[in-house]
């Protein structure tokens, strides 16, 4: 554990003006507060703010932040009160440690209930200051670094699945790479240690194979860049295991087709040492079609600046090099906090700078619901990024997927409610397209538009979908509240009363309603019936066999609801009774793009969209139904067909069963196509939940050392 004056040190050497009696004062009274208290490992649980706070001197961060993480913990785990600290130490680190606490009197709430207000909280307390959330992200990074000690296995995948949903994406916002990568990898470790075992297992065997390639690389750069008059700082290293997995999934491709499994940077003074650079290892070596990227010029939202390259680089290795300037560096690394490392003169820790999180608040104005705000949050932060631009040349960047009304949700929330259709490049495409990164975009409106209840279907940004969701709501609820009063009017009328404002005003406390239109809309809804609010009206109405037609309909809609609710499918778009069968050519997943095939006697087909069986029904259209998949109700398990190459040697069957198994997936069957004396070939049907699913089965078996390839069949 570090010592105080350790502490006091490695403040004072990048900050010799902070306020030393502070500090001090904070470590003692932090110190005093915890007492016994241990942590799960049996270690002091001061020793976690002691490492809290250490982390944050590696950032430099000012001593505001220091004393905050030593104190992070007293309100939520000790007597402290924020008032105690406020009298000790200021109002500003008062607000800063209120930033971090966790919301106490949750205990009547679900726990994914108290994990999105908890949320919420953080997000408003760090978009008014950003050190909130470098405080948080050390929190998190000691407490990952720890993980292995909790017992309990559940709540270890919770913290870590957590982690790779939350804060490694927080972290990555703010541009700090360091701790996302650890964080990440840190939860990786925890969600799917197989997986990270095989690909370490991976670097090892490549290794073991090539010696010191790093180094060797590293030098042959060096020597390049030296010959043209060029002085730089290169490094290389391996990518994270958690990286690896990602592009293995996303790409759909194999370990070895892996072009940036080595990274190397190479640091030089200045901007146009930079192009300079680029332009002598171009002339060196073969370049990788589709792999430059110049995020000097365009930067990420994040802030980080630099040059990309794939290259064939030294002993014919597919490497990517970083080329950067010594700031730029330090801002790929530490994002936000390298700010403070220079010392700028205008320090901005208000959060509302960020675009980013501008869009999360206006989310969370939005949703209804916290577990909704926890969704939309997800799709916003966790996704791959893919870079547009408005006519004026301003850059909006966007989750990969992303269409024009995502786009035009991005510009603005008005812009997108008054979405009628889009110019990408100068020409008219459909809404529902997908933006590819350079795309130029311009949002045509229409002061008469609304939002169509249909773009939920297709808009990937939590933005768009908070802001749809929430007008199809609204928009429900006007209905529901008109028909509630319609459906009153009539029951009261038919026992001879007039039905008044005033009257009815009186009951709202009974049915937990705060106005008027709340009880319309539950009777609309027939969570509470017209008879119901009668007799709290009119106590004397008996209650008689005049309940027969008052408004039969809400017994004959629950019927209906519940007979449809029992056969329900997980597919919007068929109509109802019809039978359905899903195509043995193509084996359609939820998660896909999906259209029906009518067939008379046998009802409907489901097929994926780019199914080659499509091709034959091409002139019988009407045929043809839009269907796409109800995720929500998607329980059931599907079958994908896998076509897999596996290394013909003792146990191989049995690992490929293992893997798939610790995936949650099913083998419901499989047929060997073609055996010789050094691989198996076979087709092998796995039950999974969805297309996500079956991709992470794929991933995991790429992994294996036995599986020479993988692939989805589509026979």
């Amino acid at each position: 554990m570090m010592r105080q004056v350790e502490l006091v040190e490695r403040v004072k050497a990048y900050d010799p003006s902070f306020d030393e009696d502070a500090l001090n004062r904070a470590y003692v009274y932090a110190m005093k507060m915890h007492g016994g208290q241990t942590r799960a490992s049996g270690d002091p649980y001061f020793s976690h703010p002691i490492e809290v706070a250490g982390i944050l001197t590696e950032l430099k961060l000012d001593h505001s932040s220091i004393i905050t993480a030593l104190l992070h913990d007293l309100v939520e785990d000790t007597e402290t009160s924020l008032a105690d600290i406020e009298s000790k130490f200021g109002p500003d680190i008062a607000r800063l440690v209120d930033g971090v606490t966790k919301l106490s009197r949750l205990e009547h709430q679900s726990e994914q209930t108290q994990h999105a207000e908890n949320f919420r909280k953080l997000l408003l307390a760090m978009s008014e200051d950003i050190r909130v959330l470098l405080v948080k992200l050390a929190d998190r990074l000691h407490n990952m670094r720890t993980l292995t000690y909790i017992k309990s296995a559940d709540k270890r995948r919770r913290i870590a699945r957590e982690t790779m949903d939350i804060y490694a994406p927080l972290a990555e916002r703010i541009g700090m790479q360091r701790f996302k990568d650890e964080l990440q990898d840190l939860a990786f470790a925890e969600l799917n240690p197989e997986a990270r075992g095989s690909i370490l297992a991976r670097f090892e065997f490549l290794q073991s194979q090539g010696g010191d390639l790093t180094a060797l690389i590293v030098d042959r750069l060096k020597h390049a860049l030296a010959k043209e008059g060029i002085e730089a700082w290169v490094s290389g290293r391996n990518k994270t295991p958690y990286s690896i997995w990602n592009k293995m999934q996303h790409k759909n491709i194999a370990f070895e087709q892996l072009s940036d499994i080595m990274a190397f940077r190479v640091v030089v003074g200045s901007i146009e040492e930079s192009y300079h650079a680029l332009g002598c290892l171009h002339a060196q070596y073969s370049v990788v079609p589709g792999r430059f990227k110049d995020y000097i010029s365009t930067p990420k939202p994040n802030g980080y600046r630099s040059l990309h390259t794939g290259l064939i680089g030294p002993e014919r290795h597919r490497i990517e090099i970083q080329i950067r300037t010594r700031e730029m560096h330090d801002v790929a690394e530490f994002g936000v906090a390298a700010h403070w490392k220079y010392k700028q003169s205008e320090i901005k820790v208000d959060g509302r700078q960020y675009r980013w999180l501008r869009e999360l608040l206006d989310i969370l104005e939005h949703t209804s619901n916290p577990e909704e705000f926890i969704e939309h949050t997800k799709l916003e932060m966790f996704q791959d990024q893919v870079f547009c631009f408005t006519p004026k040349g301003d850059l909006i960047a966007l989750p990969r997927g992303a269409t024009p009304v995502d786009f035009a949700y991005a510009v603005h929330s008005e812009v997108g409610d008054t979405c009628v259709g889009a110019k990408v490049n100068g020409r008219i495409i459909p809404l529902r397209a997908q933006l590819q990164n350079g795309d130029q975009v311009e949002v045509l409106t229409s002061k008469t538009q609304t939002p169509s209840p249909d773009w939920e279907k297709f808009v990937v940004s939590g933005k768009a979908k908070a802001r749809i969701r929430r007008f199809v709501h609204m928009r429900e609820r006007e209905q529901y509240s008109e028909l509630g009063r319609q459906i009153l009017i009539k029951s009261f009328r038919e026992e001879g009363y007039e039905i008044s404002d005033k009257a009815l005003g009186g009951v709202l406390k009974k049915f937990k309603a705060d106005a008027l239109d709340d009880l319309f809309a539950a009777v609309g809804k027939g969570t509470t019936t017209a008879r119901e609010v009668l007799v709290a009206v009119y106590p004397g109405v008996r209650d008689t066999a005049r309940r027969r037609h008052l408004w039969p309909f809400h017994s004959r809609a629950r019927a209906r609801s519940a007979k449809a609710t029992s056969a329900a499918l997980p597919i919007k778009g068929l109509i109802p009774g019809m039978a359905v069968h899903y195509a043995h050519c193509c084996h359609p997943l939820p998660g896909e793009r999906i259209v029906g095939i009518v067939t008379t006697g046998k009802g409907v087909t489901v097929h994926t969209i780019d199914c080659e069986t499509l091709a034959s029904f091409q002139d019988t259209p009407e045929r043809w139904i839009d269907l796409a998949w109800d995720v929500e109700s998607a329980q059931d398990m599907h079958t994908g067909r896998l076509h897999v190459v596996v290394a013909n040697e003792p146990g191989s069957l049995g690992n490929l069963s293992t893997i798939i198994g610790k995936s949650q997936g099913n083998i419901s069957n499989l047929k060997i196509t073609n055996r010789s004396v050094d691989f198996f070939e076979m087709l092998v049907d796995v039950e999974v939940q969805d297309v996500k699913h079956l991709s992470d089965i794929i991933a995991a078996l790429r992994a294996a050392t036995v599986i020479t390839s993988v692939e989805r069949s589509r026979r």
